[in-house]
C-alpha cells in the first residue's frame, strides 16, 4: 500500500475485471456503495474514437457519513462521492486507488467536516489494506 498526497493506493496482480469486483466487494465491507461506475476505456472509444487502456472511476458512497457530512456543510456535496480508481497499468499490473478524503475535504476548513473526512480516510484506507492483503 502507498499514499500520494491525494491519493491512497495498492497494486494488484489481478486482472482488470476481477479487481474491479474485489474491490467493490471490499467498499461493500466498509459500508460503501457505488453509486457511479465510469468506463474511461469504453467513454473514450466512443466519444473520440480513441483506444485507451482499461479504467474505471467508481462513485463510492457511505450513506451515513455522506449525511454527517451533508448536514455539516450544505457545499460539501461537490465533492461527494469519493472516487475510487481501478486501471491497468504500462507494467500490465492493475492500480486500485481511493481519493484521500482528508485531503480532498481540507479545502473546506470545518472541523466538522475534517472528522467526517478522518472518518471515510479510516474506511477508505480500510478497504485498500484489504486488497493489499489479498494479493
Amino acid at each position: 500500500m502507498d499514499k500520494t498526497q491525494y491519493s491512497i493506493g495498492v497494486e494488484l496482480r489481478l486482472d482488470f475485471d476481477s479487481a474491479v469486483e474485489r474491490t467493490v466487494e471490499r467498499l461493500k465491507d466498509q459500508g460503501f456503495g457505488v453509486l457511479t461506475e465510469i468506463d474511461v476505456k469504453e467513454t473514450l472509444e466512443q466519444k473520440l474514437g480513441v483506444d485507451f487502456k482499461n479504467y474505471r472511476i467508481l462513485g463510492a458512497c457511505n450513506p451515513p457519513l455522506a449525511h454527517k457530512a451533508l448536514s455539516a456543510e450544505n457545499e460539501i456535496g461537490l465533492l461527494l462521492p469519493c472516487n475510487v480508481i481501478v486501471y491497468e497499468t504500462s507494467q500490465g499490473k492493475v492500480r486500485v486507488s481511493a481519493i484521500d478524503p482528508i485531503a480532498a475535504m481540507s479545502v473546506v476548513g470545518s472541523d466538522a467536516v475534517k472528522s467526517v473526512a478522518e472518518e471515510v480516510s479510516q474506511k477508505l484506507t480500510a478497504v485498500i489494506s484489504a486488497l493489499a492483503e489479498s494479493v
